[in-house]
């Protein structure tokens, strides 16, 4: 895609392929930094506002001090590049360009604004991690068709094929990147208990802000903690052989939970409150609810669980 300045004729940015190269069939064609991302100030500001009518232009605002700024603007570098002429990005460090600053009306940085047809169409503010500014670009345009995964997938990824060491390591990176992105925290904290090491998942957590501590996610990796070290051990499992009280019922759907066997372990707990509701004082029910915590609201088990809960208790 080359963008033309209105003004001039000239182009604006080189060409980056024609139309036919960014169909679903056809790859991009790879471009040069140069090729979509330009150093805003007042020599070229009116060409890349009036670049927008032809293209949209994202102006990424920040002040070279800012470790924050910097961070951001590797993320929308990368995307820019990955993004291949779907956008523009234009730079403004808002030390050197005071006047374009005030008249974007730019209060706190990094602040990055989407502008198209020569208006404002979105904005946001403070540094975003590389997911969500993926999520936020989404709203606009078509992912590319082979987008690499985010630091998030690829932690989630590791996690799920038993590599905790590798999401922990994802997670503490991402920490350093994103002080007080307290999600990255309670993440880290469940690598933690998946290399059972629980008390330092719980120092994580004890360290989180009051509102942080105490939210759902939290909660659920608290939860967590508290099913492996309740949980009797396999062998101790085995050892129950044939037997089916409430105790020995119980006892082995915590294993499960506590396994990750999450739905095993949910209808157990279910199949024992139907039976023995009165057991331990209705520790099925209340484990029950912990797992909710655990899983989070919006998981599927989570949602047809409580359906069932309901239509037990009601």
């Amino acid at each position: 895609m080359q963008i033309i300045d209105p003004r001039s004729g000239k182009p604006l940015t080189a060409d980056t392929g024609s139309d036919s190269a960014s169909t679903s069939d056809t790859p991009r064609a790879a471009v040069r930094p140069e090729d979509v991302i330009i150093e805003l100030d007042a020599s070229n500001i009116q060409q890349v506002l009036e670049a927008s009518m032809q293209v949209p232009v994202l102006l990424g605002c920040y002040s070279p001090a800012d470790t924050s700024c910097n961070t951001l603007l590797s993320v929308l570098e990368k995307l820019a590049l990955e993004y291949a002429g779907t956008f523009l990005l234009s730079k403004l460090n808002v030390d050197a360009n005071p006047e374009i600053s005030a008249q974007l009306g730019v209060r706190a940085v990094p602040d990055v604004k989407l502008v198209s047809q020569g208006g404002l169409v979105d904005n946001f503010q403070g540094a975003r991690p590389e997911k969500e500014v993926r999520e936020w670009l989404g709203r606009y345009f078509p992912a590319p068709a082979e987008a690499p995964e985010s630091p998030e997938e690829q932690a989630e990824a590791a996690l799920a094929q038993g590599d905790a060491a590798t999401a922990r390591e994802i997670y503490q990176d991402l920490i350093t990147q994103y002080p007080e992105h307290y999600a990255y925290q309670v993440a880290l904290a469940r690598t933690l208990v998946a290399e059972k090491r629980s008390d330092e998942a719980r120092s994580v957590l004890d360290n989180l802000p009051p509102e942080e501590r105490d939210a759902p996610a939290a909660r659920g990796v608290r939860a967590s903690i508290e099913f492996s070290e309740r949980a009797l051990s396999a062998d101790e499992i085995a050892a129950l052989g044939e037997r089916d009280d409430s105790e020995a019922q119980f006892q082995r759907a915590l294993r499960l939970v506590a396994d990750g066997q999450y739905d095993a372990g949910l209808e157990a707990l279910l199949t024992l409150m139907k039976q023995d509701r009165a057991y331990d004082d209705d520790a099925a029910r209340k484990t029950l609810l912990q797992v909710f915590d655990a899983l989070g609201a919006d998981h599927p088990l989570t949602v047809a669980y409580r359906r069932k809960l309901f239509a037990l208790l009601y």
